[in-house]
């Protein structure tokens, strides 16, 4: 076998974090195996990317190269990372679960024919050294705990934000192997023509550490900015609710929940939120949830690790208010 393998997934020329995050624990299960940790980077000129996964504890990188893979495609990322494995034949293959990641890990289990656990939250393996993954299942009310056949790799696609990177050793420097993919033009069926960034410089919302969310409880659009100057001053992301999205409010890139977005930031603040199932579903494993709404029956107090009963609106802007004096102090 050629070891505990790690899909690096990548946007403009930086390496997205949970793929650090997927290294940290993966580099343990590789120990207890006794089996080397390899990262694979799939694009066009992503060589340049590869000592930044040895920092992270990649032993050994695969860089995947072709122009006609400059940008992510299903067919041409499947082709390009399934024909590596069946050549190398980890023993296990680990991706993000992100947007592009849960695309592409259904796509190569299919192509594989193995089976793959979805949007996980912890990763071990048993003493015959066979993977274990914890997933949550029905909108996060219980976790399975799942196991796999002898038939590899045996695949998972991990959460962001769940699993904790280690500290970067920029000493350590892995064994790059550039390879030159068999894509076809017939392999990429779809060309993706333009892409419109949103957001500016912030980080997208699977991967913030503090989201400040709102719901029908805003009122409308407009005010909005009290929960922006809020995240702007705690270094954090806006969200929000279905309802609010539903009537136009925020753009669907905003939306958390089981329809949404799945977060698992440190921290989340709700705001005017009640606290549908759907919504929990999407955030209910953040590390801390701070929940503010003016009926003490809504939903959220329940999963919520702080609350306050009162209008969010008197709340929020001393909120901001108090950070801001606390962050000059």
């Amino acid at each position: 076998m050629a070891g505990i393998w790690v899909y690096a997934e990548h946007r403009d020329g930086t390496i997205r974090k949970v793929t650090f995050e997927i290294l940290g624990e993966a580099k343990k299960l590789a120990e207890q195996k006794g089996e080397e940790l390899c990262a694979v980077l799939v694009g066009a000129d992503v060589e340049g990317m590869a000592s930044k996964l040895g920092a992270y504890g990649a032993e050994r990188v695969y860089c995947v190269e072709a122009e006609s893979l400059s940008g992510y495609t299903t067919g041409g990322f499947t082709k390009a990372l399934s024909d590596l494995v069946q050549q190398e034949k980890p023993s296990i293959l680990l991706l993000g679960a992100t947007a592009n990641g849960k695309d592409l890990s259904a796509r190569v289990a299919g192509r594989l024919k193995v089976g793959l656990a979805t949007d996980c939250t912890g990763i071990a393996v048993d003493d015959a050294g066979t993977l274990q993954a914890r997933r949550p299942m029905f909108a996060g009310k219980v976790y399975a705990e799942v196991s796999f056949s002898d038939v590899t790799p045996q695949m998972a696609s991990i959460r962001p934000n769940v699993l904790l990177a280690l500290e970067p050793d920029e000493t350590r420097k892995p064994e790059v192997i550039k390879i030159t993919p068999d894509v076809k033009p017939e392999d990429i069926r779809i060309a993706v023509k333009d892409i419109m960034k949103t957001g500016g410089e912030k980080p997208d919302l699977t991967e913030a550490e503090i989201i400040v969310s709102g719901g029908r409880g805003m009122k409308g659009p407009e005010n909005y900015h009290i929960l922006e100057e809020l995240a702007d001053v705690l270094s954090g992301v806006v969200g929000a609710s279905r309802a609010a999205v539903d009537a136009g409010w925020r753009p669907q890139s905003d939306q958390v929940g089981q329809s949404g977005k799945v977060v698992t930031p440190n921290l989340y603040i709700a705001a005017g939120i009640s606290g549908s199932i759907q919504h929990l579903a999407g955030m209910g494993t953040s590390k801390v949830i701070v929940a503010i709404n003016k009926d003490p029956e809504a939903p959220i107090f329940k999963k919520a690790d702080y609350g306050v009963v009162d209008d969010l609106f008197k709340v929020v802007p001393p909120l901001t208010e108090q950070v801001k004096k606390l962050k000059a102090e």
